[in-house]
């Protein structure tokens, strides 16, 4: 892996294998940097969501670049990515084995990565657009193809908010617009449905084995609610027509107010037969990771026994010693190579050999 002018790395080379990766250091140090860049080798704007303008490093002019070689379920292959400071464009670029690619969503074709941060510790508590992004992200390490879905959805959505804003009042000018966000949020929809019900799916003696809580969930949407008793092509047809029927007052609200980009992700606690947000917050924590691992078995299930990548920033500042090697062995029979930072490096003295350690100081990585 490469990362040239990358936050505070100004040029960075690590010569790894599959094994998992620990990064330790003091806060502040660019661990999290370094998963960062590694998450922009999966389509999308990365772990933080920053704009790429920010993730220039200090004092450096023309961009940043991560590169990196892959070996997954089709071979070999050369991923880079970067973005140029300039006027032209806010997007980054993508290269794939030299080659120019068009948009970021052809990374899904070859990289499938989850993870969590501290940021995320909040997920059960906080708005319902945080669940969403965080279902719609598992989608995508299940199908590349989803985020494309998404992105067709989202661009009518914001054509006819513009509409709307606009007090434009020709049903010619929605009608188009409206049959679009119809067939792609109701196949949103099916898709969300689809993954909570696998990764619900029978709570067997191996999940009961493990050393994390397993999630019962449930979609709150209009969309979802339907789907559940109708055809597709009947929703669509019903949510075509509230579309129509809603204008005059998605124009007074100026946007959309039904659809997809409302519904929200319901998590229970299993074992506890208790909602999430109501569970403490070291329960909380462990529910999500149950969750993540939950979700990444799926992916190795359907993905020819690869296991996706798991990024994991500050993953063991709150856990005891037994559910962090009740976590460790769990990765180890993923057979996933995890990416886990931390400020204390006896917390992960678990791994001994079978972890690649490196100690991280101001923008070096020292093995």
């Amino acid at each position: 892996m490469r990362a040239t002018d990358f936050r505070n790395y100004e040029t960075l080379t690590l010569d790894l294998d599959a094994r998992p990766v620990v990064l330790t250091g003091a806060n502040g140090a660019g661990k999290t940097n370094l998963l960062e860049a590694v998450s922009l080798l999966t389509p999308g704007r990365g772990l933080g969501r920053a704009q790429f303008a920010e993730m220039i490093r200090r004092g450096a002019t023309g961009g940043w670049a991560v590169n990196a070689r892959l070996h997954g379920a089709s071979g070999e292959v050369e991923v880079g990515t970067g973005f140029a400071d300039n006027e032209e464009t806010t997007t980054r670029s993508v290269r794939i084995d030299g080659e120019n690619a068009r948009g970021t969503n052809v990374l899904g074709d070859y990289v499938r990565a989850v993870w969590l941060t501290p940021s995320m510790d909040g997920l059960f508590t906080g708005p319902a657009g945080d669940r969403r992004q965080f279902l719609d992200k598992l989608i995508q390490s299940l199908d590349p193809g989803y985020r494309s879905c998404v992105s067709r959805f989202e661009r009518a959505m914001r054509q006819r908010n513009r509409l709307l804003e606009n007090g434009e009042m020709s049903a010619t000018q929605f009608e188009g617009l409206e049959t679009q966000m119809a067939e792609t949020g109701v196949a949103m929809a099916a898709a969300r449905l689809d993954t909570v019900a696998r990764l619900g799916g029978d709570v067997d003696e191996e999940r009961q084995a493990t050393a994390f809580p397993w999630a019962v969930m449930a979609l709150e949407g209009v969309l979802e609610q339907r789907l559940l008793s109708e055809p597709a092509v009947d929703t669509e047809d019903a949510y075509r027509e509230m579309l129509g029927r809603s204008r005059d007052r998605d124009r007074a609200a100026k946007r959309t107010l039904e659809g997809p980009h409302r519904s929200d992700l319901v998590v229970g606690h299993g074992p506890k037969s208790a909602p999430a947000r109501s569970c403490s917050t070291g329960e909380q924590k462990a529910l999500l990771i149950g969750l993540v691992l939950a979700h990444s078995r799926l992916v190795k299930q359907q993905s020819n026994g690869l296991a996706p990548l798991i990024l994991l920033d500050e993953i063991v500042a709150h856990l005891d010693e037994q559910r962090r090697a009740g976590l460790f062995g769990e990765l180890q029979r993923l057979e996933a190579q995890a990416w886990m930072t931390g400020t204390d490096a006896n917390h992960f003295d678990w791994w001994g050999g079978q972890a690649q350690a490196y100690t991280v100081e101001n923008g070096c990585v020292l093995p």
